[in-house]
């Protein structure tokens, strides 16, 4: 693990350039998660969450979980209003830009699936560069 939510976001204030102000910003785990692995020439970027699998139509009777998916297919789902901002949108974005950038395989799951997921074994949303 190398990167993660939290911490206090701070700016230079370009007075004397020693001092710092809080600003209000928010870390992405996700997408810096991905950027990382990008930069890292990583194969496979694995998102842990606390479901098994990105849904669509999450909480109507035609709930589904996604398993194998092309980036097309999860770009449709994403444009679609699919993901919410503040649960699996950022998710879904951030294996989105890891693919699109180079990456052969991301995987969304739960953490109980995390040794599978990196195996290539993956329980859990699937996206690959082919």
């Amino acid at each position: 693990m190398c990167a993660g939510g939290g911490g206090i976001p701070v700016s230079d204030d370009g007075c004397d350039g020693n001092a710092l102000r809080g600003v209000e910003a928010v870390v992405d785990k996700d997408l810096t998660a991905a950027v990382l692995a990008r930069d890292l020439d990583a194969d496979t970027l694995v998102i842990a969450t606390d479901v098994p699998n990105v849904m669509v139509d999450f909480g109507t009777a035609s709930q589904r979980p996604l398993g194998r998916v092309t980036v097309a297919e999860l770009r449709a789902h994403a444009h679609d209003g699919q993901f919410a901002r503040g649960s699996m949108g950022p998710k879904v974005d951030a294996v989105l830009r890891f693919v699109e950038g180079g990456g052969s395989r991301a995987v969304v799951t739960s953490l109980e699936n995390i040794a599978e997921a990196v195996t290539g074994d993956a329980v859990g949303t699937v996206l690959t560069a082919r």
